[in-house]
């Protein structure tokens, strides 16, 4: 792999556009169907599709069989859901997004690290979303040395300085946690038991009016005002 050019592909289970719930495209022009090995595979996070994939039979086997070759296996946030339900992490030290970390460990076996990033073997997981940037960060020095990361690093003028203390569980005010918490218990609640209360509503907005998040994930509670119907995908977002 050293000394190699780079080919980045993305990668989904069907051609065509992949629409996040706030409504982002990205086309998608590899399925995979047509990918029969990898050196590094990266599983993204999300939350109620992400959920979801951890029963696509068809998608865990494949990632098996590129595992079976790859040099290394990667996630980033609940990513490491998907990566778990093939069972690769089973008794393995592996992190997740501070929310799924329970599920990681429940539901999958994993050894849950309360840490940005983990390296079991040729298995890296990342905590939620930015941590994604330091496991890159630390793969490549693995592959390519510490001047070579610190050159990236660099590039992408990458100096963390956050204005607040805060962006994990552990460090942020309890309040805010538990709000956070309650939005996603709402979400994962309906996940595992999906509501129809809703279902048949004609609603006057596509999207949460407070988060900005898809309807079609599902709707929450509802709010009338002036004659029409507004859906919320939890009842903390209408509040």
């Amino acid at each position: 792999m050293p000394g190699q050019d780079w080919c980045i592909v993305i990668i989904a289970c069907f051609f065509g556009d992949i629409e996040d719930a706030r409504g982002m495209k990205v086309l998608v022009d590899t399925s995979i169907a047509d990918v029969k090995h990898l050196d590094i595979l990266v599983i993204p996070g999300g939350f109620k599709e992400t959920y979801e994939l951890t029963k696509d039979t068809a998608l865990l086997n494949w990632i098996r069989s590129i595992d079976s070759t790859s040099v290394y296996t990667t996630s980033v946030c609940t990513g490491a859901w998907i990566l778990g339900a093939t069972g690769l992490l089973i008794d393995k030290e592996a992190t997740t997004h501070w929310y799924g970390k329970k599920i990681l460990a429940d539901n999958f076996g994993a050894k849950v690290q309360d840490a940005r990033y983990t390296r079991s073997g040729k298995y890296w997981t990342s905590a939620g979303i930015t941590a994604g940037i330091d496991m890159s960060l630390a793969l490549i020095n693995e592959i390519r040395g510490e001047n070579y990361t610190k050159a990236i690093m660099l590039d992408l003028e990458y100096d963390p300085q956050p204005p607040f203390k805060g962006g994990t569980d552990r460090n942020t005010d309890t309040p805010i946690v538990s709000v956070m918490r309650s939005m996603y218990d709402m979400g994962m609640e309906k996940v595992l038991h999906p509501v129809t209360t809703y279902k048949d509503v004609k609603l006057d907005n596509t999207k949460d009016l407070f988060c900005g998040m898809a309807l079609k994930a599902g709707v929450g509670d509802t709010a009338h005002y002036k004659g029409k119907v507004y859906g919320f995908c939890s009842k903390e977002c209408k509040a």
